[in-house]
């Protein structure tokens, strides 16, 4: 399997993949849009992407989501430990800057704050641990993962530097062709999206078919639609299998008032879910 992700070697993008699949061949792409869009145009080739994260929420992945409409076949709650990195030899009281993805700053906002260091958000967090190995300035660290610290070659300084210890990222997999498990003894995900309808009380109306079928939503987001404020798309999870009836009726009424509607998989729920 050949699977995309954005960032270089020894991000956590790669190391789910690999925890996922550990034969598989990793893509590294410098944005998300490269990452999707490879997908999109390679039907062998699958999206990872970083989709929400237990402490700072969602990623900001959406408009892709929405922008190239890949269909999802797994989910993994991957868990993220940080680690401050450094040149060899350097110690804590030397660092005055650090660097990372600006989610992998904001998940460790405590430490730095005790620590005052100096902010500066780059792409992402192996490339922040690239650029110390490379700059070769003692004064500055990253924050990133332990498989960047062997990769270029520098000394962990502290770790799991986390504000929460169980810091968990929800990761998606993604990919053109459409592949949905059949209905077995198994707890599914649906993901969909849709437009509404423009009326007063739409998605009051939209959604009152779920509570009364009894679907649960486990997810739902509002996002504007591009060049708007007025017109929005959501994204949503429900808990079951899209062949489930309940589910099928739920589905069906949602459709009398949207304009747009469309389903992003059918996948086995994550165990992460069940703890």
């Amino acid at each position: 399997m050949k699977i995309a992700y954005q960032g270089i070697e020894g991000s956590y993008s790669e190391s789910c993949s690999k925890d996922m699949y550990p034969d598989c061949k990793t893509i590294p792409c410098k944005t998300f849009d490269d990452v999707f869009k490879k997908a999109s145009e390679d039907e062998e080739v699958r999206a990872i992407i970083p989709e929400s994260n237990r402490t700072t929420g969602n990623i900001g992945v959406e408009y892709l989501i929405f922008k190239y409409r890949l269909n999802i076949y797994k989910e993994k709650f991957y868990p993220i430990n940080h680690h401050l990195l450094a040149l060899p030899g350097t110690k804590i009281k030397d660092i005055k800057n650090v660097y990372s993805h600006a989610q992998g700053l904001s998940q460790c906002s405590n430490f730095i704050k005790k620590n005052n260091f100096i902010e500066n958000v780059r792409a992402d967090t192996a490339g922040s641990a690239k650029y110390i190995s490379e700059s070769k300035i003692k004064g500055e660290a990253a924050i990133a993962s332990k498989e960047s610290a062997k990769i270029y070659n520098l000394d962990i300084l502290t770790s799991n530097i986390q504000d929460e210890k169980s810091n968990v990222t929800r990761f998606l997999l993604m990919g053109k062709p459409l592949i949905q498990p059949d209905l077995k003894n198994e707890k599914y995900i649906t993901s969909f999206l849709f437009k509404l309808k423009s009326k007063p009380a739409a998605l009051y109306s939209a959604l009152s078919g779920f509570a009364i079928h009894g679907v649960n939503l486990t997810k739902l987001q509002s996002y504007p639609e591009k060049n708007s404020f007025s017109s929005y798309f959501f994204l949503c999870d429900l808990d079951g299998h899209i062949e489930d009836p309940k589910v099928q009726k739920s589905l069906k009424e949602l459709g009398l008032h949207t304009e747009d509607f469309h389903v992003l998989g059918v996948f086995i729920s994550d165990e992460f879910r069940d703890k």
